[in-house]
């Protein structure tokens, strides 16, 4: 097999340095880290245990179901892709599937309790990089976006394509994410929200017999209507709306280096600002912190009231690429899930004290790790990797 082994290939001396840097970080253990073969591309929470389970995509082709605490259970693996699987969601009648985009432009499913492969929805003309599920008509429908600039809305239960959403008015790049918006849905209207390798966030209303985008008045120019919304500089990766605020804003995360808070009351604009000052993959918000992780590897805990970083957490040593709240019953402590490039999944308490206690931790010096030798499971091959990084620059 053709070697991915970056020591096997002319190398800067800036990317020597990352290399080795990277290479000394490998044996913390902060966060709890689970270790996987194989690059984490994407994560939910499996809505059946919200405060232990996670479903993760993987660069090795594969869907794992992932139990957080105890062992970390990692057993429960739906396969069937031959390329890189980049995004993943549960929905379906009952939650009972879970659905995988790929970069074989197909999206692939699974019942979650036999594993037993689905329907396989196949009609974007590159990779599939976003997917969402959602009820609309009395339908399940599943919503995918990808690197063909287009985003397709699916009936679960046919296969068969609803509606190709395009914007016809403003240059679409990319899909980067979607998102339900429930505050702007109805039984009979569903509300996703888009984010692209282009710095606009798009509204479209889709309804069984068509669909439309957002059009409404320009917060700044009243008379001006305004069809995106455009509070970011460049590639927009993640999209969250906050469940847990009164008024269920919508958080963005940017390769400009931020996550904003936008407020809804205030026409999607700008109510808040956090510079985490690196390239932002992802952004997860509670009543009390907001959480920013990407490129720099470090997620940020920043305190919501006061807009202030409270702390930084290491032990990731590649790009942080999804972060997963977990919930448990009402009263219980929340956590937070990171995965990244590196293969690994951590999780991190959120309450002060064991956040404090957790960068005291950090202080300490690390072990030296004992060298691994891959067994060739899960790893790229060169061409893969240049592609995988090629996309992770897109927004460059």
């Amino acid at each position: 097999m053709q070697s991915s082994d970056p020591r096997h290939f002319f190398e800067t001396d800036a990317e020597i340095a990352k290399r080795e840097r990277r290479e000394a970080k490998t044996s913390n253990t902060y966060g709890n880290p689970i270790k996987l073969k194989s690059k984490i591309l994407g994560a939910v929470v499996d809505p059946r245990a919200p405060s232990s389970a996670i479903f993760v995509a993987e660069s090795a082709g594969s869907v794992r179901r992932v139990q957080v605490d105890g062992e970390g259970d990692t057993r429960t693996v739906y396969r069937g892709p031959t390329t890189p699987v980049s995004c993943v969601a549960v929905g379906g009648p009952g939650n009972k599937t879970v659905f995988a985009g790929a970069w074989d432009k197909n999206i692939w499913s699974w019942d979650i309790d036999t594993k037993a492969p689905g329907r396989k929805y196949a009609g974007h003309s590159d990779f599939v990089k976003a997917i969402v599920c959602a009820k609309l008509g009395g339908k399940d429908v599943l919503v995918s976006g990808g690197a063909d600039k287009k985003i397709v809305v699916w009936d679960i239960a046919t296969g068969s394509k609803l509606h190709v959403l395009q914007d016809s008015v403003v240059n679409m790049l990319s899909i980067q994410d979607l998102v339900v918006d429930p505050a702007s849905s109805s039984p009979d209207e569903l509300c996703i929200i888009s984010a692209s390798s282009d710095p606009h966030i798009r509204r479209w209303k889709i309804r069984l017999d068509g669909w439309e985008q957002f059009a409404e008045p320009d917060p700044a120019t009243p008379a001006a209507e305004r069809h995106t919304i455009l509070e970011h500089e460049t590639t927009v990766y993640k999209l969250v709306i906050d469940h847990d605020g009164d008024e269920a804003d919508l958080w963005s995360a940017s390769g400009d280096g931020s996550a904003k808070c936008l407020s809804r009351i205030k026409g999607f604009t700008a109510d808040d600002t956090f510079e985490h000052g690196d390239h932002v993959r992802a952004v997860a918000v509670t009543d009390q912190w907001v959480i920013t992780a990407g490129r720099d590897e470090d997620l940020k805990v920043w305190d919501r009231t006061s807009g202030k970083l409270y702390c930084s957490l290491e032990g990731h040593y590649d790009e942080v690429t999804e972060l997963v709240i977990l919930r448990g019953s009402v009263g219980s402590s929340e956590r937070v899930c990171s995965v990244s490039i590196d293969g690994t999944i951590r999780t991190w308490p959120l309450d002060k004290a064991s956040l404090d206690a957790a960068v005291e931790e950090q202080k300490k010096p690390i072990k030296p790790a004992e060298e691994e030798k891959p067994d060739g499971e899960g790893l790229l091959t060169a061409d893969e990797e240049a592609e995988l990084a090629a996309l992770m620059e897109d927004d460059a």
